[in-house]
C-alpha cells in the first residue's frame, strides 16, 4: 500500500475512503461512538479511540478493515473472531468486502475496553521502563 499524508481529523480519515472500506468503517465508527465517551483522533494513520489510554482502533488497509483492541485478548468471551497479535494484549477482527460485525457485538466490546482500561489502567504503561531517581538509586515509574 502507497504511504499517504495521514488524515487531519477522525472525519477526514472516512471521507478518505471509498466502497465497502467507507462502508464498514462508518458502520464501526457509528456503533463505536454509540457505545461510550471516547477520544477519537487519528494517531499512526488509522482511528485510534482513548479512554484512559489507548482502548481501540478502526484500520482501513488496500484489502482489509481492521478492528482492534489493546486488551483485546481478554475479549474474546465477546467475540471468538478476535485474533491475538501485537504488543500489549492485542486482538484485532480482520474485516473484508461483504463482511460485518453486529453493532450490538461493537458496543459490548468497546464497553469492555473501556472497563478494562478503567479497571487495569492506561495498557500502554505495562511496558514502559522505570527510571532510576538520580539521588535515591531507586526505580520510579515513567509517566
Amino acid at each position: 500500500m502507497k504511504k499517504s499524508v495521514p488524515a487531519a481529523n477522525p472525519d477526514a480519515y472516512v471521507a478518505a475512503l471509498t466502497g465497502w472500506q467507507r462502508a464498514i468503517v462508518e458502520g464501526l465508527r457509528e456503533a463505536v461512538r454509540r457505545a461510550a465517551k471516547l477520544e477519537e483522533v487519528v494517531k499512526w494513520g488509522h482511528l485510534v479511540y482513548f479512554s484512559n489510554g489507548p482502548a481501540l482502533l478502526i484500520r482501513a488497509e488496500e484489502s482489509r478493515v481492521l478492528f482492534g483492541f489493546w486488551r483485546g485478548q481478554r475479549l474474546r468471551d465477546i467475540s471468538p473472531a478476535l485474533k491475538a497479535g501485537g504488543k500489549y494484549e492485542m486482538a484485532k477482527i480482520e474485516l473484508r468486502e461483504g463482511m460485518s460485525v453486529p453493532a450490538a457485538t461493537v458496543r459490548k466490546l468497546v464497553r469492555q475496553a473501556v472497563t478494562l482500561n478503567e479497571e487495569l489502567g492506561n495498557p500502554t504503561d505495562a511496558v514502559k521502563p522505570a527510571r532510576k531517581s538520580a539521588r535515591s538509586g531507586k526505580a520510579r515509574a515513567h509517566k
